[in-house]
């Protein structure tokens, strides 16, 4: 982590990011995904895929312009 980036932000980024990458593979993959017997349509980790990731890309975006300024 950069110096001046607080642990929580680092963490929230951290997780958001594999959030992502798992959205990701099961878009890519085809992945089947049930909760509690109801099917979860793939383009919904497209969706989330996006979310997740720019979310992280922000948090990100935002605790290097305050660590550097």
């Amino acid at each position: 982590a950069e110096v001046g980036m607080k642990p929580f932000t680092v963490i929230a980024i951290v997780l958001f990011s594999l959030i992502a990458i798992l959205q990701l593979a099961r878009f890519i993959l085809g992945w089947e995904v049930s909760v509690n017997g109801v099917a979860i349509p793939i383009w919904a980790s497209g969706v989330a895929f996006v979310v997740a990731g720019g979310v992280a890309v922000m948090l990100w975006r935002e605790s290097h312009t305050r660590a550097t300024s």
